[in-house]
């Protein structure tokens, strides 16, 4: 038995927490509002991020940094991209030098459009930082749906250790080594989302949703190559496979962001109704920086960066994406 803090208190960081609790681990979960961990504490319930979903009185909950952190051999680091830095960076002085970090956050830093693992390197001065990423809804996982993830670390040892950490019956995690690859198949496929999202919302069809996700495995792929990731990994579960469930599934709420604008509203509108967080929208920029830093044709995610920034018709984006120039289908060596 280890034990876990897991520093985010919503429906992922929740969902993840009961994993670990039903694999034996001393579990704390740690949230900014004090108001709220009181609240989630006596009903036993995550009303806001997980609702419906009754947790085990086992697991603990704190708005004390110190006491989540106290004696922990794992660090589960489940803060939305936005808040990613300030949050992580306050962990700094609680966190031990040997415990093993794992960032399960699917984004890119705002500023800097570095990947989380980065960020929580640079800010914390620890160990190699591992990632969990994969086609993974909080919802299902909680609810004790057959799921199959991806542990992700440049050393072996230290994402063997978090496969071991998570991993049952009913939660199934592999490895590897590419963390770059990992990571942004998590953070890229919540752009596309929106953008099929997006289709769906007009009224569009199933071809053009098969061309967006398609096309958008291609983006995902010519980008994360040129920054230095495995093109087999975006073939694997945290790329094709998330960008599938992020893609078609009603819980998926960057795609459901997509729907809406689609369907009219506003940005500003559909942000201002939720209570959880559709990364993608955040991210849309931050992936777009990367791809003219590197020089690499990212259509899809220029359209999403368009419409969600820029006030952009969603109309005219797939106007746009339909009247480029024609192009063989595989990219030249």
């Amino acid at each position: 038995m280890k034990k876990v803090a897991v520093i985010g208190d919503g429906g992922w960081g929740t969902a993840l927490a009961t994993i670990l609790q039903a694999n034996g681990h001393n579990v704390c979960v740690w949230g900014p509002f004090p108001e709220y961990i009181k609240e989630i504490q006596t009903t036993r319930e995550n009303r806001k991020f997980l609702p419906g979903v009754k947790l085990p009185p086992e697991i603990q909950w704190t708005s004390d940094r110190a006491a989540a952190a106290q004696n922990s051999d794992a660090f589960v680091l489940a803060v939305p991209s936005k808040f990613y830095a300030d949050v992580v960076s306050s962990f700094r002085p609680f966190i031990r030098p040997r415990a093993h970090i794992v960032s399960v956050t699917k984004g890119l830093d705002k500023t800097s459009h570095r990947r989380m693992s980065q960020m929580a390197a640079e800010l914390l001065q620890t160990g190699p930082i591992a990632a969990l990423t994969g086609p993974s809804h909080a919802e299902e996982v909680a609810r004790g749906i057959p799921t199959a993830v991806v542990a992700a670390c440049e050393d072996p040892a230290s994402a063997a250790v978090i496969q071991e950490l998570f991993s049952n019956q009913r939660f199934r995690v592999y490895t590897t080594d590419d963390i770059v690859g990992a990571e942004l198949g998590g953070c890229l496929k919540n752009v596309i989302a929106i953008a099929v999202g997006v289709s769906d919302g007009i009224g569009f069809g199933d071809n053009t949703r098969a061309a967006l996700i398609t096309r958008g495995l291609a983006e995902m792929k010519r980008l994360g190559c040129a920054l230095g990731a495995h093109a087999e990994t975006f073939s694997g579960l945290s790329g094709m496979g998330d960008l599938i469930v992020t893609c078609t599934s009603k819980l998926s709420r960057n795609r459901a962001v997509g729907e809406r604008l689609g369907r009219g509203e506003t940005i500003e509108a559909i942000l201002n109704s939720m209570e959880q967080v559709a990364e993608g929208v955040w991210n849309s920029a931050s992936a777009l920086a990367l791809a003219e830093e590197q020089g690499v044709d990212v259509p899809i995610t220029q359209e999403v960066n368009d419409v969600i920034h820029k006030g952009k018709n969603p109309k005219l984006a797939v106007q746009a994406l339909l009247t480029r120039d024609p192009r063989p289908e595989r990219d030249s060596p």
